[in-house]
C-alpha cells in the first residue's frame, strides 16, 4: 500500500479536504469553496486542482497516491454512481469513473453520513467496532450504517436515513422530504428548539427559556442542567423518540454499538443516557446491552472515512 491518500467530504458551502498518511495519520486539512454554478460543473475538477497543488507542495506525483475518498451529500450506489444530488445540482452519474478519468488515480465515493460513520468506526468513537449504527444530530438527523466493516448503502443509495423514521402518526405538519412525523421534525437541533417553543406556548409552566427572546439547544441544554423541569421534558422527550427509533433499527441490523455524534451530541451523557435508557425499554431482548458511544471526530469523520474507502 502507498503511503499517501486524500479524503474529501463534499457540502453545500465548502469542500472539506485531507491530507493523510494511509495509518490514518492526518497531515493537513483545508477548505475550498464549492462553486455550485453550472450544475455543480466544476466541483470535480476543483478538487483535482487542489490535491495537484498539495502534491506539489510535498513533492509528491498522484501515481504516489493510495487514492481519493470522497463524502458527496446525496445517494450513492456500490460503484460510486450518485443518484441526484440536489445541493451541488449533479444529476445522475458514475463519480467514481468521472473522477478516475481526470485524477489518473483510484477513486471511491459514499454517501458523507455513510462515510462519517466509516471515519468514527476507524480512528473515532467506533474505533474497535466492525458493526455500527451512527446517528447525527445536528440541524437534521442524519445516519450512517456499517456492519462487518461494510457501508451498507441499499439499492439504490438511501439506506442509513435515520432521520426519516415515522415518529409520529398525527402530526400535521410536513418535514423537509415531504413526509410528516419523521423523527428529525421534532430530535434535530431545530426541533428540539421547535418543540419547546411549542410547548411553552400551550403550556404555563415556569421556565428559565421563557424569559429568552430566543433560544438554542445549547440554551436548552444548560437550562436542563439548571433543573428546568420544561428543558429536562423536552430532552426526555425526544431521547425516547431517538431510543425507540434505535430499537427498530437494531431489530434489523443488530450492531455492535450506536455511535452518536453531531451537534447535540455535545451534551455527552445528558442526551446520550436518557436514549439509551429509552433504547433498553423497547430492544428485542437479545440486543438491551448494545453500548451508546459518543462520536469524537466532529466535522473531520467524513475526511477520515472518505480515507478508508480506498484502503477496503
Amino acid at each position: 500500500m502507498k503511503k499517501y491518500a486524500f479524503g474529501v467530504d463534499i457540502g453545500g458551502t465548502s469542500v472539506k479536504i485531507g491530507f493523510f498518511e494511509t495509518n490514518g495519520n492526518l497531515l493537513e486539512t483545508w477548505e475550498i469553496p464549492t462553486r455550485l454554478e453550472d450544475n455543480g460543473g466544476h466541483i470535480l475538477e476543483d478538487i483535482k486542482c487542489a490535491v495537484e497543488e498539495k502534491c506539489k507542495e510535498n513533492q509528491l506525483e498522484i501515481s504516489d497516491l493510495e487514492g481519493i475518498g470522497m463524502g458527496i451529500p446525496g445517494p450513492v450506489g456500490q460503484d460510486g454512481t450518485v443518484y441526484t444530488c440536489i445541493n451541488l445540482g449533479w444529476p445522475t452519474f458514475n463519480v467514481v469513473k468521472e473522477m478516475e478519468s481526470i485524477m489518473g488515480c483510484k477513486v471511491r465515493v459514499g454517501n458523507d453520513a455513510n462515510v462519517a460513520a466509516l471515519g468514527e468506526m476507524w480512528q473515532g468513537g467506533g474505533k474497535g467496532h466492525h458493526s455500527i449504527v451512527m446517528v447525527t444530530l445536528g440541524t437534521g438527523v442524519g445516519g450512517g450504517v456499517i456492519i462487518n466493516d461494510q457501508i451498507v448503502c441499499g439499492f439504490n443509495g438511501a439506506a442509513g436515513e435515520i432521520g426519516h423514521i415515522l415518529t409520529k402518526l398525527d402530526e400535521t405538519e410536513c418535514c423537509a422530504c415531504g413526509n410528516k412525523g419523521c423523527l428529525e421534525q421534532y430530535a434535530s437541533a431545530n426541533g428540539l428548539v421547535k418543540l419547546t417553543k411549542k410547548y411553552l406556548k400551550e403550556n404555563n409552566s415556569d421556565s428559565l427559556l421563557r424569559n429568552m427572546d430566543s433560544f438554542t439547544t445549547k440554551d436548552i441544554c444548560s437550562a436542563a442542567k439548571d433543573g428546568d423541569e420544561v428543558a429536562n421534558l423536552m430532552i426526555d422527550t425526544i431521547a425516547e423518540m431517538l431510543g425507540r427509533g434505535c430499537a427498530l433499527i437494531g431489530v434489523v441490523v443488530n450492531p455492535e454499538a450506536f455511535i452518536i455524534g453531531g451537534g447535540l451530541s455535545n451534551a455527552g451523557s445528558q442526551i446520550i443516557d436518557p436514549i439509551q435508557k429509552y433504547f433498553k425499554k423497547y430492544a428485542f431482548y437479545a440486543m438491551k446491552e448494545t453500548s451508546f458511544k459518543k462520536a469524537t471526530l466532529g466535522n473531520l469523520a467524513g475526511i477520515y472515512g472518505a480515507v478508508k474507502l480506498i484502503l477496503e
